[in-house]
């Protein structure tokens, strides 16, 4: 007899259909055909004993199975139970009939038990889109997949229940979960507060000011001056995620197994510090199944390189294109995927190998020529993709003491948020620009025209300081953020003066 069930594949972050045609007929043969790995074709021996435990059998005839469409590559143990459903109802031991309705993902264990699984919510929303009526799944991923609506998404425990559903003779509770309610629940909900750092106020501006125009930034300061502290209460000053970019995000981190039981839908901007031993695979994606990296993981938030000169070079110059195309897309012999990476890049460094250099009490001991090779390990492409550079200082006793409370992260937020807002409206006709780090020297000119006083200062600040070239399009554009943080129509000079502070790394004379 002939059945056929319904499974998926993710590729990249998207998923694609599975049908499981299964025959079997006599004969005495398993045969599982369509790239199944090693992983798929060990399943035989999961549902075999998953079946015995259960009371059922495995068919003693020949069964042949194909998973289409055939030239693509079928990887994990997740398609355990459409395979076993599939084969119960091609030896008719339960009735085919409802198994088109449903698509069917799961790994079992050989107790018959269910195990948690990748990339539930792609799978998901596809199955909305080709008109399955449900989705039978492990428990522990029904909260991910029931963010999608117009789907009954049925979390089960073992095979038993899902055999006793095909049957008729049990009844399942479909998982729902009120996605709106629960994203807006959660959405300002944080432990650490920018109230909590003490002093670091021109800091704390570079950073508001980096938020409001989604600006890379960089710190440079001695250890323990707060470099670490400051960047983690980045993400409670961006803007709350919208409901588009939390489906987005949440995808990208289901498709990694990221997402525990409990969670349905992400509704705090990702906040990503990988270690600097990473490789550069592990940053932007691939392998041989492929994963997104830490900067896709980072969509819609904040990546942290802490000790920046300490990263591989190879592992820094990756980061160059998908800082410009807001996408990585990761093409191999087999393979060609893509995974968004829109992401605000936050690094700290030490100004010197030993730590201490321009610090206000104690000594560099480095040799003449070393601050600045230490530098030098950045390179200047990478450099020019960062437009804030912020000299820290560390914080004097008097204010690490003083009882008054600092600003919230609220208030600073609020202020954020009423920029953000200007930006869209300016760059609402224009594709792929949505705020003011985004913008080309074209829109450049139309958008931050600078007054006559403003020029004949950053003129003067370019031979002074003997700025490079590539600070002039920073300094306008962060130029351009300082003026609708103060809701002004047009760039002023007092906003050039503040812009130029934030260009520490592009003097001449900053390494000596």
């Amino acid at each position: 007899m002939l059945v056929k069930s319904y499974g998926a594949a993710v590729q990249g972050i998207n998923a694609t259909t599975i049908t499981i045609e299964v025959n079997v007929s006599t004969g005495i043969r398993f045969m599982l055909v369509g790239l199944p790995d090693n992983a798929v074709k060990e399943s035989q021996q999961r549902i075999t004993s998953a079946l015995q435990y259960t009371g059922y059998k495995f068919p003693h005839k020949q069964i042949v199975i194909n998973m289409a469409p055939a030239d693509i590559r079928k990887e994990g143990s997740a398609y355990d139970l459409p395979l076993a459903i599939a084969i119960m109802a091609g030896s008719e031991q339960i009735p085919a009939d409802l198994l088109e309705k449903y698509i069917i993902m799961g790994e079992l264990s050989l107790d018959g038990g269910l195990q948690p699984i990748k990339g539930v919510l792609p799978i998901a929303i596809k199955a909305r889109e080709e008109g399955f009526k449900g989705f039978i799944l492990p428990k522990q991923n029904a909260r991910e997949a029931a963010v999608v609506n117009n789907l009954e998404v049925y979390g089960v425990e073992n095979i038993t229940e899902v055999i006793g559903f095909f049957n008729g003779s049990v009844e399942l509770e479909p998982t729902v979960v009120n996605t709106r309610e629960e994203f807006f629940s959660h959405l300002n909900y944080s432990e650490i507060d920018f109230a909590d750092v003490k002093g670091q106020e021109n800091v704390k501006r570079a950073l508001e000011v980096a938020a409001a125009g989604g600006h890379n930034i960089i710190m440079v300061g001695p250890p323990g001056a707060g470099k670490s502290m400051l960047a983690k209460r980045i993400p409670t000053i961006l803007p709350p995620l919208t409901l588009h970019e939390a489906l987005e995000t949440t995808k990208i981190h289901s498709v990694a197994g990221n997402i525990d039981s409990n969670t349905s839908l992400i509704s705090q901007r990702p906040f990503r510090s990988p270690h600097h031993t990473i490789s550069d695979v592990a940053l932007v994606g691939g392998g041989t199944f492929p994963q997104p990296g830490e900067i896709s993981l980072a969509h819609n938030g904040v990546l942290f390189l802490d000790e920046l000169p300490e990263f591989k070079r190879t592992v820094l110059e990756v980061m160059r294109q998908p800082l410009e195309d807001r996408k990585i897309c990761i093409s191999r012999a087999k393979f060609a995927i893509e995974y968004p990476a829109s992401f605000m890049l936050v690094a700290s460094m030490n100004p010197c190998p030993c730590g201490y250099y321009n610090h206000p009490d104690r000594d560099c001991v480095c040799a003449p020529g070393v601050v600045q090779k230490y530098l030098s390990r950045i390179s200047g492409p990478l450099l020019d993709r960062i437009d804030i550079h912020i000299e820290i200082i560390p914080v004097p006793f008097e204010k690490l003491s003083e009882l008054r409370e600092s600003e919230s992260s609220e208030k600073v937020r609020e202020r954020v948020m009423k920029a953000r807002q200007i930006q869209e409206l300016r760059f609402r006709d224009i594709d792929c620009v949505y705020c003011n780090a985004q913008m080309s020297s074209k829109q450049m000119r139309e958008f931050a025209v600078i007054d006559k006083a403003g020029s004949e200062l950053l003129k003067n600040a370019m031979l002074r300081l003997n700025l490079s070239a590539r600070a002039y399009d920073r300094i306008i554009k962060v130029a351009r953020t300082i003026a609708d943080l103060d809701d002004s129509e047009h760039v002023l000079s007092h906003h050039i003066a503040e812009a130029i502070n934030y260009r520490n790394l592009d003097r001449e004379g900053w390494a000596g």
